[in-house]
């Protein structure tokens, strides 16, 4: 009998384990749930399922396979195979850079870096985005890059085809805080929608938006284009949290909160 219990004892072990790890994993650029006490101030993203509170955390695509702790809970992060991209770049000069476009295209990604290093606390997302613009996605997130055969950096963002000159509109309210022309990106606009969630939008024909801009939900910040290294005209859509690139499409998927919990 006593040999019975233990073994019982074993298994509903092993069960609540399962359970626990079950509960605790996500897969890579998508958003896990911690819960949280309400009626706080927090400096991250937060929103409200089902009467609690929660806060949204980025799961790095750098950490598949790997454990990251937030507020003393260990978050399994999934190994995931995206597929893979192959593209051909028919400048070359913008495959293997001079000295001179090098040095361009790492302060311009310095300058992105300060950018989205930090976010307002004066408005705050739902974390519900409209699509930025009418097209076929073209490339999906997580993709492997290979450019003009060479192995590059994972493809951490959407890219959506469509005509020069399709409009782009904000997803979400927001704020501008940097427009440039940049090397790799060109014309280039980014938004700050609160609380570490900030959107990029690259390869613009045209800017309709300005920096310190306050922007709406819907409200026009560009045209499609081809500027920067494309192959054609596209808008190649950047979505972080707290810094991380995440997968833009769970943020235009309606039902994606439900299925957090």
């Amino acid at each position: 009998m006593l040999k019975k219990i233990n073994l019982l004892i074993i298994f509903l072990s092993f069960v609540i384990q399962i359970n626990l790890f079950a509960e605790s994993q996500g897969n890579p650029g998508e958003v896990f749930p911690v819960l949280v006490q309400p009626n706080r101030d927090y400096t991250n993203l937060t929103i409200e399922i089902d009467g609690s509170m929660y806060e949204l955390v980025a799961l790095p695509f750098s950490k598949q396979g790997q454990y990251i702790n937030v507020r003393d809970r260990n978050i399994y992060i999934i190994e995931k195979d995206f597929g893979e991209s192959r593209i051909t770049i028919q400048d070359s000069s913008k495959v293997t850079l001079s000295d001179r476009d090098a040095q361009r295209a790492y302060k311009e990604s310095q300058l992105i870096k300060k950018a989205i290093s930090i976010s307002s606390t004066q408005f705050k997302s739902n974390f519900k985005f409209l699509k930025p613009v009418d097209g076929l996605i073209s490339s999906r997130y997580g993709k492997k890059r290979y450019i003009n055969g060479l192995p590059r950096s994972p493809h951490l963002a959407l890219d959506i085809a469509a005509p020069t000159g399709t409009k782009i509109i904000s997803p979400e309210f927001g704020k501008i805080i940097l427009v440039g022309d940049f090397f790799y990106s060109g014309n280039y606009v980014v938004v700050d929608h609160g609380y570490g969630l900030i959107t990029s939008y690259s390869h613009l024909s045209k800017v309709a938006v300005k920096e310190g801009q306050l922007i709406d939900k819907g409200q026009k910040i560009g045209e499609v284009g081809s500027t920067g290294r494309v192959t054609g005209p596209h808008l190649h859509w950047t979505v972080y949290l707290n810094q991380i690139r995440i997968n833009p499409e769970i943020l235009i998927d309606k039902n994606y909160l439900d299925t957090l919990l």
